[in-house]
Parts: structure tokens; C-alpha cells; sequence
């Protein structure tokens, strides 16, 4: 064992949340111990270098959540990019390594994002073959989240033929897919809001919540029903990012193996464009009713996600031996977008299992060998 708490910086330590996230223009940093009660991220100035009357087409919003169920992962997603808004469904089957996706674009002024995450707030969006719906009651530890999304699918999967050139398959097919699930406050949030730039006001909240998750999914007919293990992380994220950005994220959730009992655990790993990546970031173990915070994390990837065949692999280290894991990547999706000579987004969602370890603050290690992981690998130049 060891005090490893010397290697996280106090900015990471929480502090009373202020009611409001902008005051006259300007916005809070720093590492807070519950949920905004407004963020009006549209009236902060100096955010860009457009107009004030512009922040509208360059901030992001979105309210998603990651589902473990026994079979597979399901990634929902309610969005609003400023130009376009989007509802999106993503499964993972365990089974076979494939991954489901249903990505259907809509009108900014059609998707609502919640104005905070209380007292019954709605995130949602409708098209004519998709919703996503999320009923907010962080106050109370609660959300409602529920979905469908029918027709066009883009399923990625490994090729079984042993003759074939290892490569993904790729093929568009129709499918659907539905659920509802109740989510119950595991742990305690995490909630930051990051300074993205040293010159401009510039931030990226994001609030990340451990759920326990009770209710169905069916997709092509077959259903999934949760057990005693199904868990959640609701992910509300609002920002500015810099017109060229990148970030990496990695999470697993669920039970670990803890001095020989089924423990509650989850993580969240990110890299991102903070200006100081060890008083600003996001990486944490969520545990049963509170949290350990960890250090900044750099990824290396073997081979890069673009070159991706059947597998890969990814290492997620810090400097000081409190993250030492390994995601071995058996399914991904991708979502490329190359638009003109000026709009380039690479984004690719992955699927697999980790090996490796994680420390706490005291120094006790948590061997996460065969939990499932997802991620991100997403560059963006707009």
C-alpha cells in the first residue's frame, strides 16, 4: 500500500457546487460536489473567437449512457451539435464482437437537451424512426432513460472466413431496436468543468454518474432483461472545443473481484485538450456510495484505430503505477465524416476487455482482468 493521494493536485478535490455555472459572462473551474442547478454556457463570452451571437453553432451538448447488460453494451445518445442535432443507438454483442449502430441526424432546433440534470429535466429527440428520452432526477439519485431507433443499421463485425483478408465487414441492414431502463444512483458523481484554452473562456463540463439499471432492451426481436449486475454511467457533457481537438476515453463498470467478494467498480479515463491535464481532468473509480480520484493517463495504440482489422490494443498508463491496464479492442465502430476541406471528424467507438490494474488513493489495486471496456478515439478539425 501507499499514499498515493500526493499524486492528485487539490484542484481535483471537490467543492460546493455554486448555483450557477456562468455568472456575468464568465464560467467556473474546477472539480464540484453535485449537479449545476443552471448552465447557460450560450451567454458566456469570449468562448470563441466568432461573435457572442455565434456560440450557438459551436457549442456542444449531449446527454448519453453506457448500459452493461450480461449480452452486450448499448450506448444511447441524445445530441445537439450547434449545426445539426442526432439521436444515436449503438449494441455491442459480447458473443460475436458485433456492433449495431443506428445514427440518424435532425434539426438542432428539434433536440432538446435537459437544461440541467433536475427535478424531472427531459433530453430528447424524435425523427420518424428514432427517439431517445432521459427523465432527470439527479437530486434523488434517479433517471429514466428509454429509446428505439428502426431501419437503417450499420453492423461491423469480424470476418469468420478463414480465406478472407483480415478485415472488419461493414454492411447496412434493417434492424431495430427498443428499451427502457430505471437508473438508481450507485456512487457519487464526478463533475467537472475544464478550461479548454489559456486565452478565451472556454469550457467543457462534463458530469458522469455510476447507476444501478433496472429494466429491458429488445433488439431484432430478441430481449435482454436486466439481472442483479446491470449497471449504467449517464455521461451529461456541455462545451467548447477547439476548432482542431482530440480526446481519449476509455470505461468499464459493473463487479469486481475485492478481497474475494463482488464489489461494485467502475472508471472513467479521459485525455482531452485541458490546459493542465493534473488539476483539470475527469479520471476516477467509482465505488458502492464514493470515489477515488486518479492522475492524468496518456493512450498508445497498437495498431492506430484507423488501421483496425480484428484487434487491437490499447495502453492506458499513468506516471505513477496507479493505472497500468491493457483494452484489447474486439469490435468498433466507425463514423467518419470528411466534409469540403475544412470539416473532418474521425470518431470511432470500441469494444472489448481489459487486463490490467488500478490503484485507489490509499494504494490497494483492483485487478479488472475480463471486465468489458468501451471507448472513444475522436479527432475533430471544424
Amino acid at each position: 500500500m501507499g499514499d498515493y493521494k500526493k499524486f492528485i493536485a487539490d484542484e481535483r478535490r471537490s467543492v460546493p457546487t455554486p448555483k450557477d455555472m456562468v455568472t456575468d459572462g464568465v464560467s467556473v473551474f474546477g472539480t464540484f460536489d453535485k449537479e449545476f442547478e443552471t448552465m447557460d454556457l450560450m451567454s458566456i463570452k469570449n468562448a470563441t473567437a466568432l461573435p457572442k451571437f455565434c456560440n450557438k453553432i459551436k457549442l456542444t451538448l449531449w446527454e448519453a449512457t453506457e448500459v452493461h447488460l450480461k449480452e452486450g453494451v448499448l450506448l444511447a445518445v441524445v445530441c445537439d451539435m450547434g449545426i445539426f442535432g442526432k439521436t444515436m443507438n449503438v449494441f455491442y454483442d459480447k458473443q460475436d464482437h458485433k456492433v449495431y449502430c443506428w445514427d440518424t441526424n435532425l434539426k438542432s432546433k428539434d433536440t432538446k437537451i435537459a437544461p440541467n440534470l433536475i427535478n424531472g429535466a427531459i433530453a430528447e429527440a424524435h425523427t420518424d424512426v428514432s427517439f431517445v428520452k432521459y427523465i432527470n432526477n439527479f437530486q434523488d439519485g434517479k433517471c429514466d432513460l428509454s429509446g428505439k431507433h428502426t431501419g437503417k443499421c450499420l453492423i461491423t463485425a469480424p470476418r469468420t472466413d478463414k480465406t478472407a483478408v483480415k478485415a472488419m465487414k461493414e454492411n447496412y441492414s434493417e434492424a431495430s431496436i427498443e428499451y427502457h431502463f430505471e437508473l438508481t444512483r450507485i456512487s457519487k458523481p464526478c463533475v467537472v468543468s475544464i478550461p479548454f484554452s489559456e486565452k478565451r473562456n472556454r469550457p467543457l463540463y462534463s458530469q458522469k454518474d455510476f447507476f444501478k439499471a433496472e429494466g429491458k432492451l429488445v433488439i431484432n426481436g430478441r430481449v435482454l432483461t436486466s439481472d442483479d449486475e446491470t449497471v449504467a454511467i449517464v455521461d451529461d457533457h456541455r462545451g467548447y472545443y477547439p476548432r482542431r481537438a482530440h480526446y481519449d476515453w476509455v470505461t468499464t463498470m459493473g463487479k469486481c473481484e475485492v478481497d474475494g467478494k463482488k464489489e461494485w467498480l467502475a472508471f472513467n479515463l479521459t485525455r482531452n485538450q485541458s490546459i493542465n491535464q493534473d488539476k483539470y481532468n475527469e479520471n476516477i473509480i467509482f465505488f458502492k456510495d464514493k470515489t477515488s480520484l486518479l492522475p492524468p493517463v496518456t493512450f498508445t495504440r497498437t495498431p492506430e484505430t484507423k488501421d483496425f482489422k480484428n484487434y487491437a490494443e490499447w495502453i492506458v498508463k499513468d506516471e505513477h503505477d496507479m493505472v497500468n491496464l491493457k483494452f484489447k479492442v474486439y469490435g468498433l465502430n466507425p463514423m467518419i465524416l470528411h466534409a469540403l476541406c475544412f470539416v473532418r471528424i474521425d470518431y470511432y467507438i470500441t469494444f472489448g476487455e481489459l487486463e490490467g490494474y488500478i490503484r485507489d488513493e490509499s494504494g490497494k489495486k483492483y485487478v479488472l482482468d475480463g471486465m468489458l471496456g468501451m471507448g472513444e478515439d475522436k479527432t475533430l478539425l471544424l
